[in-house]
């Protein structure tokens, strides 16, 4: 994929961006993928977090965010335990 422009990566760790998308106990599931798609299209970032005892370990959250990515057609702009931020690229 396209390098990441430093005006994105400084917007995704700005404090003030809220979390918009929550991952719960059901996990990645079609409709939070169809939630992600249509702010991506909105916003282009995506703020997320997946509450606690969602996934153990950080080999865990790199899967989920990974897959999130995949499925959404975006990137993981910037991470730090269980947040992450995702860009659609355009």
């Amino acid at each position: 994929m396209s390098s990441i422009p430093k005006r994105i990566k400084q917007q995704a760790m700005d404090r003030d961006l809220i979390i918009s998308v929550r991952i719960g106990r059901n996990g990645l599931t079609d409709s939070l993928v169809q939630e992600m798609q249509d702010q991506l299209s909105k916003r282009g970032l995506v703020k997320v977090k997946a509450n606690r005892g969602i996934v153990e370990g950080s080999d865990e959250r790199l899967g989920l965010f990974g897959a999130i990515a995949e499925s959404t057609n975006s990137q993981v702009v910037f991470q730090r335990g269980n947040v992450a931020v995702f860009w659609s690229g355009e």
